[in-house]
């Protein structure tokens, strides 16, 4: 579970201590996308977008809607993406 806060493309100040944990959670992602490919294991990493919850706060959407991208992620067939950063099954820029 990443955020888009940890896209080295927008990246702004804020959080740091949770975008750095995020965005080497990404790393993570890569790095084991790679290590596994060859096992047909698939691994990404998936925003659910500001959702509202205790963390979240209110305003955010509703966390079925946050909840419907890691329930795509974990049901990906073995030819789905690896390596990826989604939302909503669209690929997010790292």
């Amino acid at each position: 579970m990443s955020s888009e806060a940890a896209a080295l493309n927008s990246m702004g100040g804020g959080t740091p201590a949770y975008t750095v944990s995020k965005v080497a959670l990404n790393a993570l992602t890569r790095m084991l996308a790679s290590e596994l490919h060859g096992d047909r294991i698939l691994v990404n990493a998936v925003c659910p977008g500001w959702v509202a919850t205790d963390m979240g706060g209110p305003g955010g959407r509703p966390v079925t809607e946050g909840a419907a991208s890691v329930v795509w992620a974990a049901t990906l067939p073995d030819s789905g993406p690896t390596g990826g950063f989604f939302r909503d099954g669209q690929a997010l820029a790292w």
